[in-house]
């Protein structure tokens, strides 16, 4: 596992990141890998609605695991597990789970998945400090990429926005991620900005929008390191999947006619 941490450690590149279209089961993490791709990412909002639950932390923590154990078995690249907040496991819990599944890293974010709150920075980066911590005296190597969510739940007008997520940035690289995932900020000038500010491994959300983000060649021309699709792939599969049936229901082939 330590090779594979540090395989998944290296591809984060500024200026030339590494790209993860997330993946929810087995088959979609094989369809990826067959692609090309160096490393596997997983989505927890497409593997709670593959599963049948919200996101949000609805998904049973063994449940979460289990479909990360699944993924990692499906594929020999290194795979990095979107946790939420961590389910509520102690950090300890937290890299023994992780280790258990043979994923070699994962995604902790800094707010409340049940009241979309805004967790406070400081407590955060303790949080995260304890987990790397806790994967050194496991002898676990741990890729942590932690997620900024002052964009999606935080106050103030989106210059305030991004101040604040610059400092919580700084705060959670200094306590030990190795990356940070400003989810949903969007726009060259706040994506360079962050970028040059941080000082650090940065991964963007890429999503149409409103607004979209930059293509994945102006990404890396502002020194993005990570790039991530979120749910994205799987809930655009699942309109795919309406359009045909869709199309059943009124006697068309769903193979032939346009979705």
């Amino acid at each position: 596992m330590t090779g594979q941490a540090s395989l998944l450690r290296a591809l984060h590149r500024p200026g030339a990141p590494v790209v993860l279209p997330n993946v929810w089961d087995a088959a979609s993490a094989r369809v990826v890998e067959t692609a090309g791709f160096a490393a596997i990412a997983t989505s927890s909002a497409a593997v709670a609605e593959a599963l049948g639950y919200a996101d949000g932390e609805a998904t049973p923590v063994g449940e979460m695991f289990d479909a990360v154990t699944r993924i990692v078995a499906a594929v020999r690249v290194p795979v990095t597990a979107d946790l939420e907040r961590g389910y509520g496991l102690g950090p300890g819990e937290l890299v023994e789970r992780l280790a258990a599944s043979g994923a070699v890293g994962c995604n902790l974010e800094d707010s409340d998945p049940g009241t979309g709150t805004l967790l406070d920075a400081a407590g955060q980066a303790d949080f995260l400090a304890a987990v790397r911590e806790a994967a050194r005296r496991a002898g676990v190597d741990l890729v942590i990429n932690a997620r900024i969510d002052t964009f999606l739940h935080g106050p103030g007008d989106p210059q305030d926005q991004l101040a604040d997520s610059v400092r919580r940035a700084r705060c959670y690289l200094d306590a030990g991620a190795d990356c940070v995932f400003p989810i949903l900020v969007a726009g060259r000038p706040a994506i360079r900005e962050l970028v040059h500010e941080t000082g650090g491994m940065v991964n963007i959300l890429f999503r149409t929008g409103p607004p979209p983000t930059s293509s994945l060649a102006d990404l890396a021309e502002l020194g993005v390191a990570r790039v991530s699709f979120g749910p994205g792939l799987h809930r655009a599969g699942h309109e795919h999947l309406a359009a045909m049936v869709a199309t059943i229901k009124v006697g068309g082939d769903p193979y032939t006619q346009p979705t």
